[in-house]
């Protein structure tokens, strides 16, 4: 019977649902790093697991690193479920040398899409201006961009890419995509390819990065790209900081084009507190908050869970990451 690792605060919360499920033995780490099987405490070492959960509890605890580490050292791991929708962290890399499946999560695709649609809307309605004039008392009627028959470029159509086009769309948005399988989306109007991305690039009014960072998308946005936007577009990442080159955005906004960038990702995080970006007046940023919406962990357990009834019953696991993309090949 198979052993999966789950972190103690993250099995709380599931555990009547996961102990339905039968022909899995159920361990659980705890904050201070002792593991439990049945309430008692075993050695990893001798009881190695073959499923391990990086559950979004981990990515807020100092444990991480233990239970990454009791992970890494098994030499039965089958399968790796993370809580991260990107792969860029080489500890992925070495799961998947381990000869480990990896799982990524769609989980935060609902609160990073409502997260798109809130700032470009914000923008387009001039909300801080809005806002400053109710301050200043002033009856000022500023008029202001629509979404409808706006034009959307979304690089990166997996599960954050689409569930921003499904809302864009139901303003009356027109929607590409762009993706290396290109085929057909119901949730698009048009499918290219990444190729064609230089040729859409001047009639977008809205540019989102939702792709994962890889040596084949590092620096993906230069100065080329930039140089190709429209000058009212507007430029999000929610993405990863590598995809753009910072120094290059800076410049262009200066120059105006395109004409406001969203930033939720930064190539150094914690922004440093000198970087341009906090004050550009081009820019609105987050501190990599995106994804965390009030229903991100439920969504979380629920994938998780879907996943292991999967892996017993010997079924296609749900975002099942391919090895060779993993590994940077």
């Amino acid at each position: 019977m198979p052993r999966a690792l789950i972190f103690e605060p993250s099995y709380l919360r599931i555990k009547s649902r996961i102990d339905s499920i039968s022909g899995i033995e159920t361990m659980v780490m705890t904050p201070d790093r002792k593991v439990l099987i049945g309430g008692r405490e075993v050695d990893i070492k001798d009881e190695p697991p073959e499923i391990g959960w990086l559950s979004f509890d981990l990515f807020q605890n100092r444990a991480i690193g233990g239970y990454v580490g009791a992970l890494l050292g098994s030499p039965v791991l089958e399968w790796i479920q993370s809580g991260a929708a990107g792969f860029d962290n080489p500890v992925f890399a070495e799961f998947i040398k381990k000869g480990a499946r990896l799982t990524t999560s769609n989980a935060q695709s609902v609160a990073m899409a409502e997260y798109v649609l809130a700032n470009v809307l914000d923008h387009f309605q001039r909300g801080p201006e809005r806002k400053k004039a109710q301050n200043e008392h002033r009856w000022d009627r500023l008029a202001f961009r629509e979404v409808m028959n706006s034009r959307w470029l979304v690089v990166g159509f997996g599960a954050i890419g689409r569930e921003t086009a499904k809302r864009a769309r139901a303003f009356g948005a027109h929607i590409t995509g762009v993706r290396r399988s290109i085929g057909t989306d119901e949730i698009a109007d048009k499918m290219i390819s990444p190729d064609e991305l230089p040729s859409h690039l001047p009639t977008a009014d809205v540019v989102v990065l939702s792709l994962p960072l890889s040596k084949q998308t590092e620096n993906l946005v230069d100065a080329k790209f930039l140089a190709a936007m429209k000058t009212d577009s507007v430029l999000v990442n929610v993405g990863r900081g590598g995809l753009v080159d910072e120094d290059a955005l800076l410049k262009a906004l200066d120059e105006g084009r395109p004409e406001f960038a969203i930033l939720d990702v930064f190539r150094n995080e914690p922004l440093p507190a000198d970087s341009p970006f906090w004050s550009h007046k081009r820019v609105a940023l987050t501190a990599h908050a995106s994804a965390i919406g009030s229903g991100l962990v439920a969504r979380g357990d629920d994938l998780f869970l879907e996943n292991l009834s999967r892996f017993v019953k010997n079924e296609p696991l749900i975002n099942e990451a391919n090895p060779r993309d993993v590994q940077g090949e």
